[in-house]
């Protein structure tokens, strides 16, 4: 594939997966959510993504700033998810998913567009990058339905400040890969992303989402599991 072709390619491989992940992960969910809020959360979260990845370019590596993005990167979220046509509604947490999954999409892609050749050239670290961009998407999921299920329980501050606080070691880890780049550690840091960015998500979509679902529903989804 030509260097030039690579960047752009790569906005396919955060969006496709993010949205593999949203589909996957709103089955029993039927019901709860319009699809049409569903595309503009997503889209949403894309153009909030786009602009706290250039911010990321434009600022320099700092400890201060990975307190900053951690608070505005969460703040973008909260904005958008506690409009008044979302607040207390337990649809939220499942918008706060599409717009975090839609966050998460570009953020990784468009640093890959912006940094160019110096990086796409290598075909290992561009791999290793790729699958750091994973546990990006599905921390910033994870996060946007944490922070929508908050606005449905009406414990916004709560749940913000938690999710901030879980996002903080994941912003140190981000920082790291900047600066141990070209070192063998690159690898380890950036499938430390995947694993974080999986657990938030699997607590998130298994142990806070299904709050929102009836008695009875979560009744059949637990009783399915255990007869799996």
């Amino acid at each position: 594939m030509e260097n030039v072709v690579l960047p752009q390619a790569s906005l396919f491989l955060g969006i496709i997966p993010a949205l593999l992940l949203l589909w996957i992960s709103l089955k029993g969910y039927e019901g709860y959510y319009k699809e049409k809020n569903i595309f503009l959360t997503f889209i949403v979260g894309i153009v909030l993504g786009f602009f706290a990845a250039v911010a990321r370019i434009i600022i320099p590596i700092a400890a201060l700033n990975v307190i900053l993005f951690a608070i505005f990167e969460q703040l973008f979220k909260t904005i958008i998810l506690n409009l008044r046509r979302f607040q207390q509604k337990k649809e939220t947490a499942i918008y706060g998913l599409s717009l975090g999954l839609g966050f998460g999409s570009i953020f990784t892609p468009f640093l890959l567009t912006a940094v160019g050749s110096p990086v796409t050239e290598d075909v290992y670290i561009f791999s290793l990058i790729m699958i750091g961009s994973i546990g990006i998407i599905l921390f910033h999921g994870a996060s946007g339905s944490f922070i929508g299920y908050g606005i449905y329980a009406n414990k916004l501050a709560r749940y913000l400040i938690i999710a901030i606080a879980v996002q903080l070691p994941f912003n140190g880890i981000i920082f790291m890969t900047r600066w141990l780049f070209s070192t063998e550690y690159f690898a380890y840091l950036q499938l430390g992303l995947v694993v974080y960015g999986l657990t938030f998500y699997w607590y998130t979509t298994k142990k806070i989402m299904p709050r929102i679902l009836s008695q009875n529903i979560r009744r059949k989804r637990r009783g399915k599991k255990f007869n799996s």
